[in-house]
């Protein structure tokens, strides 16, 4: 499943217990007629995915749908629910990078003209 929109908040790193449990938390806006604000939990190695993100961002998080069963102290059963991201995927527009190579426009190339002349090959392939 995926949860698609723009990132409104993104949590600092928690850890849990003497095991070092990790969780960290993302709201996502969708953009649709109602939106929806979506918590999605990144926990154990995937906290460190949500470090190249920043608010405001258009994001796709790959999620599972996680529910666990608890019984408290009184006997009484409660069941609780939590979206988990395993990916999460950038939807910006790539952005121009100036550094980067570029290839010239076709017509900056001179047509070949001598296809038809074969020239000595000593390759044995």
């Amino acid at each position: 499943m995926e949860v698609q929109g723009k990132v409104k908040m993104i949590g600092e790193t928690q850890t849990f217990g003497s095991n070092g449990f990790r969780k960290r938390e993302i709201v996502v806006t969708t953009e649709e007629q109602y939106p929806q604000h979506i918590m999605v939990e990144f926990v154990q190695d995937k906290c460190d995915l949500l470090n190249s993100f920043q608010v405001g961002h258009d994001v796709k998080i790959s999620i599972n749908l996680r529910g666990r069963e608890w019984v408290n102290p009184q006997g009484e059963t409660k069941y609780f629910n939590s979206i988990q991201g395993w990916r999460i995927e950038s939807l910006q527009p790539a952005a121009h990078n100036a550094s980067a190579p570029q290839t010239p426009p076709a017509d900056a190339f001179e047509p070949a003209t001598d296809l038809s002349s074969e020239e000595h090959d000593d390759l044995p392939f």
